[in-house]
């Protein structure tokens, strides 16, 4: 793999830590019921203390300063946004942060959103992975609908390459910390 892509010295980081722990090869059956020959379990770098620390990294030196709160779809979403947060505050930037659940709890406190987040509050929606950006902008809808506003997406990797034009079109900045391409492997591949 000496053929990827030249990335600024955060991004190499996090890419090294990600084809460590989080890339398999193989043959692989994905969500979409389509075959590949690699496999992406970026939890696998979200969930180390090592690979947060990349993580938060990369997000801290991309995210707007005017964000306010951090989050996105239970499960893929919630150490990244965990983790980015807890780590801002360590570096003097508060950031609450929130899961969007996949369906409304109806005893304690109701809804789809558990968490700091509050209305009006200016939001990055995360994600560990994404291919088709489906959860990220469930996500999206569900934070708009609780009165706050998605102004920024980011993933720890963009596996599909489709996100970058559905958020153009909601009008929210993206930018992925990695891509397909920058391990190797063609997006949708």
């Amino acid at each position: 793999m000496s053929d990827l892509p030249q990335l600024e010295t955060s991004r190499h980081k996090l890419r090294e830590h990600v084809l460590r722990h989080s890339l398999k090869s193989g043959t692989f059956t994905l969500k979409s019921g389509r075959t590949s020959n690699w496999f992406l379990d970026s939890k696998q770098t979200a969930c180390r203390s090592d690979g947060i620390l990349l993580v938060s990294d990369v997000a801290l030196a991309i995210l707007p300063s005017d964000i306010d709160a951090i989050g996105g779809l239970t499960m893929g979403a919630d150490p990244v946004a965990f983790g980015i947060a807890a780590v801002a505050a360590t570096r003097g930037r508060e950031l609450r942060s929130f899961s969007v659940r996949k369906e409304s709890k109806d005893h304690g406190v109701t809804g789809r959103i558990a968490g700091a987040l509050q209305p009006g509050d200016r939001v990055a929606i995360v994600e560990d992975t994404v291919t088709r950006g489906t959860s990220l902008f469930e996500a999206v809808e569900v934070v708009r609908a609780f009165g706050a506003t998605p102004v920024f997406i980011t993933v720890i990797v963009d596996r599909g390459g489709t996100c970058a034009a559905m958020a153009s079109e909601a009008k929210i900045a993206y930018q992925p910390m990695l891509t397909a391409p920058d391990l190797g492997y063609a997006f949708g591949s």
